[in-house]
């Protein structure tokens, strides 16, 4: 009879487990497709919900927007990192209408950006459905081996699993670190104790930007691609101009700089001092 109870608790304890980490995987996917809407200026659309098969993904979008491969990219790679999702998965945006696959890579293990084609390329505003394949899944790997033992010891360790499993509380995605400096990229605001400061939207946009690529090199063409786009109302100034903004609203960090690489771009240098 014991027997019996402690395999039910086991079969309800894998299957409780199982759904957490769909939930928190679909809540991930659901952030993805919210960064890349944010970043191509749609704030308000939402996100239907995530289909899956196997261990594929679909992101689905109310509305039409412009895709930038590159965002895809990053804003996917930021937040499978953050999340601890897997090392290794496959990406495929389709053109909703034609079926018709527009853009797709694979990563395995560290995500290069410059090693990934067709990047620069320019798409109109439609719409497309981004599909995410998890290949080396951390939901895949069992944990009944612990929870037999657990259980076996003493079942009031169960009761204790569960309650430990409701205090857990998910991070905010939207908030990165740079020097000591926490950048809240949804909100648009840099906060340094106390200290609150407010960004604009392409202040946010130039300073997501930057610390994707912080301490490399980025040409003055490519960020006023991605940040500015086909807006055709930006000339050479306005790039050094928000620059220049940036700069006074970081300088309480000397640890955070923007440096000028002559004839080349910019770059946001971070000399890690913890």
């Amino acid at each position: 009879m014991i027997g019996i109870i402690l395999g039910s608790l086991l079969v309800i304890m894998g299957c409780r487990q199982e759904d957490v980490q769909e939930k928190e995987i679909k809540a991930a996917m659901r952030t993805i497709g919210h960064e890349i809407l944010q970043f191509s200026g749609d704030s308000t659309s939402r996100i239907l919900p995530i289909k899956k098969e196997g261990n594929r993904y679909q992101i689905l979008f109310e509305s039409d927007f412009r895709l930038n491969p590159l965002i895809v990219v990053v804003k996917v790679d930021e937040v499978v990192q953050k999340t601890k999702l897997t090392k290794d998965y496959f990406v495929e945006v389709e053109d909703c209408e034609t079926s018709e696959v527009v853009h797709s890579y694979g990563v395995e293990g560290i995500l290069n950006p410059t090693e990934i084609a067709c990047t620069s390329r320019k798409y109109s505003e439609s719409c497309y459905t981004i599909f995410i394949t998890i290949l080396d899944a951390k939901q895949e790997k069992s944990k009944f081996p612990i929870l037999m033992v657990l259980l076996l010891l003493v079942v009031a360790c169960v009761v204790f699993f569960f309650w430990k499993k409701k205090q857990i509380t998910s991070t905010d995605l939207n908030i990165i670190r740079i020097g000591r400096y926490h950048f809240d990229q949804r909100n648009m605001k840099l906060f340094m104790e106390k200290i609150e400061t407010e960004l604009t939207s392409k202040e946010a946009d130039l300073l997501s930007l930057l610390h994707t690529s912080a301490n490399t090199t980025l040409e003055r063409d490519h960020i006023l691609n991605v940040v500015w786009g086909d807006e055709g109302d930006y000339v050479g100034r306005t790039l050094d101009v928000f620059i220049s903004k940036l700069r006074k609203k970081l300088e309480a960090d000397p640890n955070v700089k923007i440096v000028n690489v002559r004839g080349v771009g910019y770059k946001l240098v971070l000399n890690e001092t913890e």
